[in-house]
């Protein structure tokens, strides 16, 4: 006759052989933690830090946000791909999974195929900004003057392959023109320096631009995309003057290690989602365009960008300075 212990254990190797397993048992001690792979007050830190609450309370687990910084986001994210597949280590983060790769050669885990999608959590718009001096009103004013000056105007990004780095050189490849790309690291420096008129042009966030636009240090050309931002609805969008194909907004997503096993994804997914839809009118003021996704749409999503964006860049030839 069995044991107690042994009938317990003879239980529980049943559960994991059937697939049955609880996140109880698929996760160790200990907090929940969400890994942010850009540093305090980026846009990814936010949402994370405004969801954990709800996600402590509603999983029964303390959920605590972790900034790891450093390589264009690679440190943080690589973090996550080496952690234990047990839903305690989540990452949130930006479309920069899928611009990076393609410029960062010796990045040393493939996201599409390390990464377990949770859900996508929203966008923000870009809005290509010049500061007053250029007197330049609109984004065809902007491409005319760079046409009669090929290589004058100059244009700022907050590091090379991030989303506002290739929206940017997409901007350039369908109006065929040639503007000095000025890589920073970071984006405060580059926007000390666009509101010194030093560069003369920088895709920046809706949430970012608009304070400035709206008080006259900046002046916004247009909305990348096909749709103005609820920001600032006077701003056309890049489709509506005629320049299509420009679709250089930023998503962002919550993912998790491969491997998590499909039960622990989907009750994440869920969560997520429903505080993501409650959070949607308070994001919606801050310029965030709550959007959610299964998780199959999320990766279909990170495949597609990362092809796209690696398209761009051996068509412009673009290199990391």
């Amino acid at each position: 006759m069995l044991s107690r212990r042994q009938a317990i254990a003879t239980c529980l190797a049943a559960l994991l052989t059937s697939g049955q397993v609880t996140w109880a048992q698929t996760s160790t001690d200990g907090p929940i933690r969400i890994i942010v792979p850009t540093t305090p007050g980026s846009t990814p830190d936010l949402l994370a830090r405004l969801i954990s609450p709800k996600l402590s309370e509603r999983l029964g687990r303390t959920v605590i946000v972790e900034n790891r910084t450093g390589a264009s986001g690679n440190i943080g994210t690589e973090a996550v791909v080496r952690a234990a597949p047990n839903g305690n280590t989540l990452l949130v983060a930006a479309s920069t999974l899928a611009t990076g790769a393609t410029l960062q050669r010796s990045i040393p885990f493939n996201a599409a195929k390390d990464l377990a999608p949770v859900t996508l959590m929203g966008w923000n718009r870009l809005v290509l900004v010049t500061h007053p001096q250029t007197g330049l009103k609109s984004a065809d004013d902007f491409v005319q003057a760079a046409r009669r000056n090929p290589g004058k105007l100059s244009y700022g990004s907050p590091g090379d392959g991030t989303p506002n780095h290739l929206a940017a050189e997409l901007f350039k490849a369908r109006t065929q023109i040639y503007v000095m790309h000025i890589p920073y690291r970071g984006s405060a420096q580059q926007l000390t320096d666009l509101l010194a008129g030093q560069i003369d042009m920088a895709p920046l966030t809706a949430i970012v631009a608009a304070p400035y636009v709206r008080s006259g240090k900046l002046v916004a050309l247009a909305v990348t995309g096909s749709k103005r931002s609820p920001l600032l609805p006077g701003v056309p969008a890049l489709s509506e003057v005629g320049i299509r194909d420009v679709d250089g907004n930023i998503w962002y997503g919550m993912f998790a290690p491969r491997g998590t096993p499909d039960e622990v994804i989907a009750r994440l997914n869920g969560v997520v989602k429903g505080i993501l839809r409650e959070m949607e009118s308070s994001l919606a003021q801050q310029g965030f365009e709550v959007e959610v996704s299964t998780p199959e749409e999320l990766q279909r999503l990170l495949v597609k960008d990362t092809a796209r964006w690696a398209e761009l860049v051996k068509l412009q030839g673009i290199k990391a300075d």
